[in-house]
Order: C-alpha cells, then sequence, then structure tokens
C-alpha cells in the first residue's frame, strides 16, 4: 500500500508542476510533511545533499523521500511516480507540437509559465529558509551567518558568470557547506 501512496503522491507531484524540481519543491515538501514520511529539517538537509549530486534534482529528491519511507521498491514506486507525467506529456507535446507551434494561444501559454515557475521557486526558498534561518531565533549570529551565505552566494553566481567550470564551483561551494556546519556545531 505504501508503494502505490508513493506513487500517486509523487505521480501528481510530476503532473501539475511545470520548472523542474525546485519548482516541485513546495508540493514535495507539502507531501512528505503531511504524509508524516520526514520531517522538514530532514527533507531541507536532503535538498543540500540532492543539490551536489548528479542528475535532476526532482529525481533524487523523490527517490531519497521513497528509500527512507519503503525501502528499495519505496524509491522505485516515488521515483517513476514523479518522472512518468513528464514522459507521456513530452511524448504527447512532441507529437503534436510542430502543428500548433506558430499558436497564439501555445505562445501565450508558454509565456504565461515563466512567472508561475518563478513563482514557485521563491515560494520553495521561503519555505527553506524559514527552516534554515527561523525567524523566532533571529540573533546576531544568525544574522552573520546569513550575511556569509548572502556573500559565498554572490562569490558563486560571480564564479559561473565568469565561466568558471560549474564542477569547481560545486566542489568549492560543498567544502564551504561542509566547514561552515562543522564550525557552527
Amino acid at each position: 500500500m505504501i508503494y502505490l501512496r508513493l506513487f500517486l503522491s509523487f505521480f501528481k507531484i510530476g503532473l501539475f508542476t511545470f520548472g523542474g524540481g525546485y519548482a516541485m519543491l513546495p508540493l514535495i515538501e507539502k507531501e512528505v510533511v503531511a504524509n508524516n514520511w520526514m520531517r522538514l529539517e530532514e527533507l531541507v538537509n536532503f535538498v543540500a545533499v540532492s543539490e551536489s549530486t548528479p542528475g535532476p534534482f526532482a529525481v533524487n529528491v523523490s527517490t531519497y523521500v521513497g528509500r527512507v519511507v519503503g525501502g528499495f521498491f519505496g524509491a522505485i514506486s516515488a521515483t517513476l511516480g514523479v518522472v512518468l507525467p513528464s514522459f507521456f506529456i513530452i511524448l504527447l507535446l512532441a507529437k503534436c507540437y510542430d502543428k500548433f507551434k506558430e499558436s497564439k494561444i501555445v505562445k501565450g501559454c508558454m509565456s504565461g509559465l515563466h512567472p508561475a515557475v518563478v513563482g514557485l521557486i521563491v515560494a520553495a526558498a521561503i519555505s527553506i529558509g524559514k527552516s534554515v534561518f527561523p525567524i523566532g531565533t533571529m540573533t546576531v549570529f544568525f544574522t552573520s551567518t546569513m550575511l556569509v551565505s548572502i556573500g559565498i552566494i554572490a562569490v558563486a553566481v560571480f564564479m559561473l558568470y565568469k565561466k568558471l567550470n560549474p564542477v569547481w564551483v560545486i566542489c568549492a561551494s560543498g567544502l564551504i557547506g561542509i566547514v561552515s556546519g562543522y564550525l557552527l556545531k
């Protein structure tokens, strides 16, 4: 039964989310926490790990949640659930797109999805930010931590803008995260 619940939950997430893994994050968070599959803090920790691991973000998260909840077959169920909607939709769209790509309605729909995707990504950032930097416990320590985090992100974006190899940027960011996590304990 748990395999079917995992499959259906992640199928729904995959079916109703446009814009990739980060846009899926608010729905993943809602499903995982509502079903008591894991706490928000556990999910946030894995989000950090899955950002630096190879593969699509949503697949990494769904596979991890499925593994925690239902073992090997849970991982397969959740992964298939999140991947199959996109697979079928792309298959259908590829067959029809050439006929309708010049349509004003299709162009309008595609341009209308951009703000929605940005909104979903911002919602995910706010949700994760609340659990990483709790508002009720804001002290000088958290404020300086936030400023350092913003500075590190700005440096990483600058490094990517200057066309440095993204692998080095990811490795450096991971190392900084490990060191700062160790020092904050």
